[in-house]
Parts: C-alpha cells; sequence; structure tokens
C-alpha cells in the first residue's frame, strides 16, 4: 500500500475557492452580456488599469511590438512555431473524409469542416506566456480556421512585446490587448466591436477556466480546465533528487494552486527530493508562488511497485506526466489517464510547454479520464452524409425503417419510410397515420 509523505490541500478547500470563483464569474458575465464593451471597459480598467478606446491593436501596433524583438528571440519564436504547426499538420493529415457505399445503393460519408471563427486565450498577467499563442492560433488555423481571434492581458501596463510578435506571426486575424474573465466573455457572448467566436482555447487562471466553462455550450471549448499540473513518476534507477525536484518546481512557479506530485517507489528518493527542493527554494527567484504552491498543493507519494504507481497515477489523472524510470515505456504501455506524457530523463515538461511541438494546452482536475488535450481535431467538426442512389435500396431501408419506427410508436417516422416504399418499391402498404395520403405522381 502507498505510503503519503505529504498530503495537499483537501477536497473541502478546494471546493470552497471553487464556489467563490465560480460567484464572481457568474456576476460579471451577466454584466457583460447587458453592458457589452461599457462592462468589458470596466472590468479592464478594475482589474489591469488598462483603458483606450479601442482595445484591438492596430497593424501599427503590432509592428512595433515585432520591431522591439531582437532577431534571435524572433528565431526563436519562429522555431518554436514551426514545430507546433509541423505537429499540428501530421495530426490534421490523419483525418480523412470518408465515403463508403455500405449496401448496394447506399452511400454514407463524412468530412471535416473546420469551424468559422476560434477565440485563443494567451494568458500574461504574471508571466508573458507567448507559447500558449503558437499553440492556439497555429492549431486553429492548421486546422483550417478562417478568422482566429486572440485576446492577451497587458503586461507591466502595455501590450508584452513578445506575445503580441507571436500572436501576429502564428497568423491570428484580430489581436486584442485584453485580459482576464472580459476577454472570454467578450468572445464568447460578443460585444458591439468584437464579433462572437464558435469555440474558446487557451489556458488561463481560475476566473478564465470558470468563464470558459459557463460559457460553454453558448460556444465550444477546447476543454474544462483548472490550475497547472505535474506528476513525477521516479525511481532511483532513472532519476535523481535534483532532477526531480527541478521538474516539480519548475511546474509549480505556475501558481500559487498549481498541484506537483512525486510519485515514487523508493522512500530515499522521496525524502532526498524534499530536501533537494527546499535548498533550490533559497536561490530561486519565483520562491514565493512555488512555496506557496509546494506548501499548499504538493505531494510525496511512496509505492510498492511500478504496477501500484501505474494505478495511482491513472487515478491522479495528472495534466502532465514526467516518467523517469528504469523502464519509462512501461507506463507509456499502461497508463491510460494523462494530459501528456514525457518518457525519459532527457525530456521534461517545459519542453512541451514551450518549443517541442506537441500542444501545452492539456487537462486538468481528472479531466484526462475522458478527454486529451487542444489539437486540430478541436478546430474541426466532422459532419456525416448519406446518399441512397436508387430506387431497389430506398425501398429496402424503407422496409426496415418502418417496422423499427413502428417498435418506437414513431409513426410520423414510418411514414417517412413508407411514402418511398410505396413510391420506389411500388408496394401498396396502408398508410400509418389516421386518414389515407394524397396521391402523388412518381
Amino acid at each position: 500500500m502507498a505510503d503519503y509523505l505529504k498530503r495537499g490541500a483537501t477536497v473541502e478547500a478546494r471546493a470552497d475557492r471553487d464556489r467563490q470563483v465560480r460567484e464572481t464569474v457568474e456576476g460579471i458575465l451577466a454584466d457583460i452580456e447587458s453592458r457589452g464593451d461599457v462592462a468589458v471597459r470596466a472590468l479592464s480598467v478594475r482589474f489591469d488599469t488598462w483603458d483606450r478606446d479601442s482595445y484591438r491593436l492596430t497593424p501599427s501596433e503590432i509592428q512595433d511590438c515585432l520591431d522591439q524583438l531582437s532577431s534571435q528571440d524572433l528565431k526563436d519564436i519562429e522555431f518554436a512555431q514551426t514545430q507546433v504547426r509541423n505537429f499540428a499538420a501530421v495530426q490534421r493529415d490523419s483525418m480523412k473524409d470518408v465515403e463508403v457505399e455500405t449496401l448496394p445503393g447506399v452511400v454514407l460519408g463524412h468530412k471535416h469542416i473546420p469551424l468559422n471563427a476560434a477565440g485563443c486565450y494567451v494568458p500574461g498577467g504574471k508571466y508573458p506566456l507567448l507559447a500558449s499563442a503558437h499553440m492556439s492560433v497555429i492549431t486553429a488555423k492548421v486546422a483550417g480556421v478562417p478568422r482566429v481571434v486572440t485576446c492577451a492581458p497587458p503586461f507591466h501596463g502595455r501590450p508584452a512585446p513578445a506575445v503580441v510578435a507571436a500572436q501576429a506571426m502564428a497568423g491570428a486575424d484580430e489581436i486584442y490587448c485584453l485580459g482576464g474573465i472580459q476577454a472570454v466573455a467578450a468572445m464568447g457572448i460578443g460585444t458591439g466591436s468584437i464579433a462572437p467566436v464558435d469555440l474558446l482555447v487557451g489556458p488561463g487562471n481560475a476566473f478564465v477556466a470558470e468563464a470558459k466553462r459557463q460559457l460553454f455550450g453558448r460556444v465550444g471549448i477546447d476543454l474544462f480546465a483548472g490550475p497547472t499540473e505535474t506528476l513525477v513518476i521516479a525511481d532511483e534507477a532513472g532519476c535523481d533528487a535534483e532532477l526531480a525536484a527541478t521538474d516539480l518546481i519548475g511546474q509549480a512557479e505556475h501558481g500559487p494552486d498549481s498541484p506537483a506530485i512525486l510519485l515514487t517507489t523508493s522512500r530515499k528518493l522521496a525524502q532526498a527530493t524534499m530536501a533537494e527542493i527546499e535548498r533550490l527554494l533559497t536561490m530561486l527567484p519565483t520562491a514565493d508562488i512555488v512555496r506557496k504552491s509546494w506548501g499548499a498543493f504538493g505531494e510525496v507519494i511512496v509505492a510498492e511497485s511500478d504496477e501500484e504507481m501505474v494505478s495511482i497515477a491513472d487515478g491522479i489523472a495528472s495534466e502532465h506526466v514526467q516518467v523517469m524510470t528504469h523502464d519509462p515505456d512501461y507506463f507509456l504501455r499502461h497508463m491510460t489517464n494523462y494530459g501528456a506524457l514525457f518518457l525519459g530523463n532527457r525530456t521534461n515538461v517545459a519542453y512541451g510547454d514551450k518549443v517541442i511541438g506537441t500542444n501545452h494546452t492539456l487537462p486538468t482536475r481528472k479531466a484526462a479520464r475522458y478527454t486529451g488535450g487542444l489539437w486540430v481535431g478541436k478546430f474541426i467538426k466532422t459532419c456525416t452524409y448519406q446518399r441512397v442512389l436508387t430506387d431497389e435500396a430506398s425501398a429496402m431501408i424503407g422496409e426496415y425503417c418502418s417496422r423499427l419506427c413502428a417498435l418506437e410508436g414513431f409513426v410520423g417516422h414510418a411514414e417517412q419510410a413508407n411514402v418511398r416504399v410505396r413510391r420506389y418499391g411500388h408496394r401498396n402498404i396502408p398508410y400509418a397515420g389516421k386518414a389515407e395520403p394524397r396521391t402523388t405522381a412518381a
């Protein structure tokens, strides 16, 4: 049985925090729906101390942001975006339209149709997270979405040059310097100056995630998201305390509520990692944030075997799972619940977050039990169609359909089949309703 050397916050504490966020978001969404741009402006001033006539950046403002970056900065952004675009293109190529004759004269098919408009939230109030622009905008464009809108909050009182550059280089059609609930609501609900989108994607803080959740149904969303999560699965053969501690605190710096969990079969490694985290916190510039998240949400679990670690890990269903063991592929073969796997000690979550090419918008709060992360398929509707080519096929299908409709008591449905049996099968079957239908020439 596993031994928990350190536990995170209780379910009750998390539920109370969620309730407060939910109530705040409900009020703000109602205000934006009622007052539109006026409410958006008031919220931007209130939360970001940011006001301007239009929150959409002009071409000259976008170019100014690009001009502020060095040639190396631009090359680095271009490199990361190329990796994301290449992998997204491979994913898109795996999605094929199909058409098949399932019975003589019966043709079924499906088409992959891009959405008309997507709204991409790029968080950046605390850190200018330009990588989120790559992950959302490029993926949408590879999917074929014609209108991609981006919103990112101001950083230190102005548009963050690197974030704006990343949005522009990724191919965003409209770029707004707008953050928080007001940004998500403006894209999802629409205002006088911003046309609504069909799908909202991108990570964000608890308020952004809750706004997306409450808007789901009015628009689509990529997934239900919470604070960044990381799970490090390690043993002494594949990892040491420095690697484990670094990979834990590297993700814990996302915010004071970001869970970071060590799962290991080695009590020695577990204890050494906890000690190493304390050492690293004495020199890490973001130690204040990490200390809060590690203190409140960090966990250390010692399991008895690899099999037990798989079982525990699937129960946690973490967003990121870093595997550094004697056989990382064992977990690839057996784990079923995770957002993304990072196999072996040569890779890490930061590679996936920033540059390697897989998407970093991933399921949290156990959503990995039923969904994967953001990919081109999220921006595409798979829509079916059918055609019946011959009279004989229509009459044959109609006879089956009529009898099955009768089993369900759907008289009108049955008559949709019967009229075709009479017309194309030349059979004089009775009308399913109370009166005989008009005779219609074939």
